[in-house]
């Protein structure tokens, strides 16, 4: 019986690179080192939030003015944002994310030392530019680099690492700020970014299908801004604005108003950030939902959830802000995890370019924060809780509205 010979080896070495599948050393590594960034990088740029008082008192500036600690950095990034996807066309994914790690780790720890309001907010903003390299390049590495089937499910992994990252740098800091005030909470915090910049140094593989391409400056000033052009992809850009500005509007200006009687909560205020972990698990929910009943119906549906958590923390009891908070927290998750992935799969399958639809979907994201979170904290001066909870419905509106005409437009052929 003749029985053929066996592919030559070439031909077996040679074969098309079909991403890391789920299971296999490389997926885990890369999960692994991607959550570990994700974790620092975003425990460094949220631990400010329940230490605005804090960090006023400190200071000596106003609660509306003590935002901008974190305002500066979110919009520092969503400005970085636009010239990080060119970048890190020209000189690689992975590398783009290794040094954004390291530079922000260090500049976190400089700003522990800061002597006035005015050099913290310097530093903050210059680690805000650092910081954005990982999220800008994150999802587009992820969608360029795993097998087909494994994208969802590893975009998923890494929006939880993120969401682990919030949650350890609103609930670490109230301990560490209570021993050694809020510049030892830094110092761990940025500690921290380093040990993760070199976890993501050593375990994410270096990227199989990028192809360099050449860095002109035009590039870095529009690129990114041209992935706007497609009406999709703008309108997530504003589910991502709102959501975000929500979000982050909420628990700016929540601090302040737990610190106020009738609660007086004091050092006890990061005890309600405990709501947050709850969206680790959401990104995992959320894409068996999608999966079930539509992408679009599952944006709909954590955008409804946003906006029941913003109304739930309308009563004066610790009980119905944690619970309020809880819920908010799901919605916002359900609804991060899907447009984000969602903004960098239609510039794929549009042939355009990932990264900077990534890019563009987080410079939205961020300008979001900066601007709602400075907004929220100076309504809840003027009008109290009242005022922020107005505005932050009104902004889940525009959302919802955004992201029911993006989910119709995508349904339709594109030319």
């Amino acid at each position: 019986m003749i029985t053929a010979p066996p592919a030559p080896t070439a031909a077996r070495d040679t074969a098309p690179f079909e991403g890391h599948r789920p299971g296999s050393r490389a997926y885990r590594r890369t999960l692994l080192g991607l959550a570990a960034g994700g974790l620092a990088n975003f425990s460094l740029l949220y631990y400010v939030q329940p230490l605005l008082p804090q960090v006023a008192a400190h200071y000596d500036v106003s609660a509306g003015a003590s935002a901008q600690v974190l305002s500066v950095t979110t919009a520092a990034m969503a400005v970085a944002l636009l010239a990080v996807g060119p970048l890190a066309d020209r000189f690689g994914r992975v590398e783009v994310m290794r040094w954004s790690l390291l530079a922000s780790g260090l500049l976190g720890l400089a700003s522990a030392f800061a002597p006035t309001w005015g050099s913290l907010l310097v530093l903050r903003g210059l680690a805000g530019v650092a910081l954005a390299g990982l999220p800008a390049v994150a999802l587009a590495y992820l969608r360029e680099e795993m097998h087909p089937g494994a994208h969802a499910r590893a975009n998923a992994a890494y929006i939880a690492g993120t969401a682990v990252g919030g949650a350890v740098g609103r609930l670490v800091p109230g301990p560490l700020a209570a021993v050694g005030g809020w510049p030892l909470a830094t110092e761990v915090l940025g500690v921290t970014t380093l040990l993760a910049a070199v976890a993501l140094w050593v375990l994410v593989p270096r990227s199989a299908r990028f192809t360099p391409r050449p860095l002109r400056l035009g590039s870095v000033l529009t690129g990114t801004a041209s992935a706007f052009r497609d009406p999709v992809v703008a309108l997530l850009c504003a589910v991502g604005f709102a959501s975000m500005g929500t979000f982050v509007g909420v628990y700016n200006a929540v601090a302040f108003r737990l610190e106020a009687p009738p609660f007086s909560l004091g050092h006890a205020v990061t005890l309600v950030y405990l709501a947050y972990p709850i969206g680790i698990v959401t990104p995992s929910v959320a894409q068996l939902v999608a999966r079930r009943r539509g992408r679009g119906a599952a944006v709909v549906a954590g955008l409804v959830l946003l906006a029941v958590g913003v109304a739930v923390t309308a009563p004066p009891s610790v009980v119905t802000v944690v619970a309020g908070l809880g819920i908010l927290t799901v919605g916002f998750f359900c609804a991060h995890s899907l447009v984000s992935g969602w903004a960098v799969d239609r510039a794929h399958r549009l042939g355009r370019g990932t990264a900077q639809a990534s890019s563009a979907y987080l410079f939205a994201y961020y300008v979001g924060s900066a601007v709602m979170g400075a907004v929220a904290t100076h309504v809840w001066e003027d009008a109290g809780w009242a005022g922020v909870l107005t505005v932050s419905l009104a902004t889940t509106v525009v959302a919802v509205v955004a992201a029911a005409v993006a989910a119709r437009l995508d349904r339709r052929p594109t030319v």
